[in-house]
């Protein structure tokens, strides 16, 4: 049972344009990265403004402090490329410092046993050696037109303004104020008088904003001294010491030794046409395996998925899952907690296009946030299991494996990027939203306001009430089913964007009930 409407109905028109187009999970940040492109960018250079932008614009879901994957094309070339920037386990971490509590089960995102005192979830000693950072320095070496300085000072401007406290920013940072009052520069950033969320003018009259000068500062340094700034110079000792301090292992060493990677995509075909996942320590190779079982399956033949292509759906989703936990250790188990993870797509007009994933894993990441840097930090710990002899046990320098799944695909001379966030529930949307495009041939807009299902571990799928009757009886029939709507609060299918290129036209657009996500089209007022 709900309170909803039933008769509500929402629209959120894809952008068009010839020109490029980034599709954020956040409207100001895209704006960012279209006036990139606007003055010349590349789409590299606008993945890389677009970044930055976001982790100041919605800091409790990625930023400096947290990793990731890329996929690029480069139409020239005719080729595509991934980017690898996840985290990794400290050196110096001790699994012994983790000791199970015996009360159960983690109350965060993953149901490993639950570990004393949450310590691979909360505070500094959740914290895992942050990617993001070199990631897009890897991106822009290899692809960048732009110089640094020009990409990140946008991010540094946006802090020194300070966060604006809308009703949705109240909201995420209510839901999450618990735990972060425990931390005490956690707590002023994001806190009235360090304890209670800000609540968002009932007015146009008037905004609140929360400072974010520290941050502004910390962004300043990196747009002029460059990325390597928060690996070896004073940025990252400062780093050191203030996660240290807390209690933390990551240590300067860490961050030195840190290297983002340019490497090959997972090629995945389907249909005639062609797939370029992020591999390795993602969602890429579940994605990979799912497309295989679906393409066992007859689909399409025009119309709109009917009840036996969304059983394909869900049956492939089950048993891509079932190998995934099984071989690759990454367990949720359904939790219906949001993780704190964004996506952006960008297309410019020569056809370049970047799909990027960002993550801090839980909302917030490890709620702490640095005294010298004002930087948010992850926590990455919490995605590897503190039972040993498992395929993702905890061990000191290991890479951890995340659910992020950006994608570039091509069929019929149509040529898209899909990616989400939404912790587990990300490869089931892109799944899904890439045979919408494929085997139905629908257009960005229908496939992004086309209803969805969720089955991404445990027994239950979750269906969008909104499908046909006959769809939810097909369903039924073989699995437990749970009704759950789409709303703006978007995670219980989780919350993608996406941009498509036919011709010399392209295309953008974003979840229809995320309030703040939007495509933005280069030159666009």
């Amino acid at each position: 049972m709900d309170n909803f409407s039933l008769n509500q109905i929402v629209r959120k028109p894809a952008v068009t344009s010839a020109r490029g187009i980034v599709a954020s999970q956040h409207r100001r940040a895209a704006e960012v990265g279209a006036s990139v492109l606007a003055r010349g960018g590349d789409a590299v250079d606008a993945a890389v403004a677009t970044s930055f932008a976001l982790g100041v614009l919605e800091p409790w879901m990625s930023g400096p402090g947290g990793g990731g994957a890329m996929v690029i094309h480069r139409a020239r070339e005719g080729r595509t490329w991934s980017v690898d920037f996840g985290l990794r386990a400290p050196a110096r971490l001790d699994p012994a410092d983790y000791p199970l509590s015996g009360s159960g089960i983690s109350s965060d995102l993953f149901p490993w046993p639950a570990v004393v005192e949450e310590r691979n979830a909360v505070g500094a000693s959740a914290i895992a050696v942050p990617g993001a950072v070199d990631g897009m320095r890897v991106a822009h070496e290899a692809f960048g037109t732009k110089p640094w300085r020009e990409l990140v000072m946008p991010a540094a401007e946006l802090a020194a303004g300070g966060l604006l406290v809308d009703w949705y920013a109240a909201l995420i940072i209510a839901s999450a104020a618990r735990a972060l009052a425990a931390n005490e520069c956690a707590a002023a950033t994001f806190l009235e008088e360090g304890r209670w969320p800000p609540v968002s003018s009932w007015t146009a009259l008037e905004q609140k904003c929360l400072d974010l000068s520290r941050l502004a500062s910390t962004l300043r340094r990196l747009a002029e001294r460059g990325p390597r700034e928060f690996y070896e110079g004073e940025l990252a000792r400062g780093i050191a010491r203030d996660v240290q301090s807390a209690g933390g292992s990551l240590a300067e060493e860490d961050l030195a030794g840190y290297r983002a990677r340019l490497v090959e995509p997972r090629a995945i075909a389907y249909r005639g046409g062609t797939l370029h996942a992020a591999a390795e320590l993602t969602a890429g190779p579940t994605l990979a395996h799912a497309l295989a079982l679906l393409s066992a399956r007859t689909l399409g033949g025009g119309g709109r998925p009917d009840g036996h292509a969304y059983l394909a759906y869900a049956e492939a989703l089950e048993k891509a899952y079932g190998w995934r936990l099984a071989h690759m250790g990454d367990v949720e188990g359904g939790r219906a907690g949001p993780s704190c993870t964004t996506h952006f797509g960008i297309v410019d007009r020569h056809g370049n296009i970047c799909a990027v994933t960002q993550t801090l894993l839980s909302i917030f990441g490890s709620k702490v946030v640095l005294p010298e840097s004002g930087l948010l930090m992850n926590n990455g710990i919490l995605w590897f299991d503190p039972e040993p002899g498992k395929p993702n046990s905890l061990a000191a320098g290991k890479r951890c494996l995340m659910n992020v799944c950006p994608v570039v695909g091509e069929h019929r001379g149509r040529r898209f990027a899909l990616g989400a966030s939404g912790g587990r529930r990300i490869m089931p949307a892109v799944l899904q939203l890439v045979s919408f495009l494929v085997d139905y041939g629908m257009s960005l807009e229908d496939a992004f306001h086309h209803p969805r299902i969720d089955s991404s571990g445990g027994d239950a799928v979750i269906a969008d009430p909104t499908l046909p009757e006959e769809v939810r009886e097909t369903l039924a029939r073989r699995f437990k089913l749970v009704p759950g709507r789409r709303s703006v609060f978007p995670y219980l299918f989780a919350c993608p964007a996406g941009v498509l290129r036919s011709g010399d036209t392209n295309e953008g657009a974003t979840e229809i009930m995320s309030p703040w996500g939007d495509a933005v089209a280069e030159g666009a007022p």
